[in-house]
């Protein structure tokens, strides 16, 4: 498998509290802001740094949980990220044999292909994760 690089996406679930009541519309959060900070301060700053999508979860009703409503079909999906993939092989086919998605993209192609306002500037290294997120958002949206 010479020249083959398997990116295995990383998920990782987390109370933002102790208690695991943030923002929960049935349960009021106990937490003092001490206990928040020091538990909190268990996951390094660098460490999510490198988790490109933080999506606040909320509780779902039972009702809602077993209900019928049918969401997209996973062919659906598939076709769509086969679609956003298709459309990252063809940016990136003209940058070397090693770069075939967003994900891959350095700082040369992410210049060519993102452009950023500089008041909207963070840091060097989440500048390059927003922006190759943002532009896989909007390969899957096509």
């Amino acid at each position: 498998m010479d020249g083959f690089l398997l990116q295995i996406p990383l998920l990782k679930a987390m109370n933002l509290y102790p208690c695991g009541n943030f923002s929960d519309p049935q349960k009021a959060c106990t937490c003092t802001s001490a206990v928040v900070t020091k538990y909190q301060k268990r996951i390094s700053g660098p460490m999510l740094d490198w988790i490109d999508i933080h999506i606040e979860v909320p509780r779902l009703d039972y009702e809602k949980l077993i209900g019928d409503r049918v969401g997209e079909s996973s062919a659906s999906i598939r076709a769509r990220v086969q679609a956003a993939r298709d459309i990252q092989r063809e940016r990136c086919s003209n940058h070397g044999s090693d770069i075939i998605c967003n994900a891959d993209m350095r700082v040369g192609e992410i210049r060519q292909f993102c452009k950023l306002q500089d008041e909207g500037r963070i840091s060097a290294r989440v500048d390059h994760h927003i922006l190759k997120l943002a532009c896989t958002i909007t390969d899957l949206a096509r």
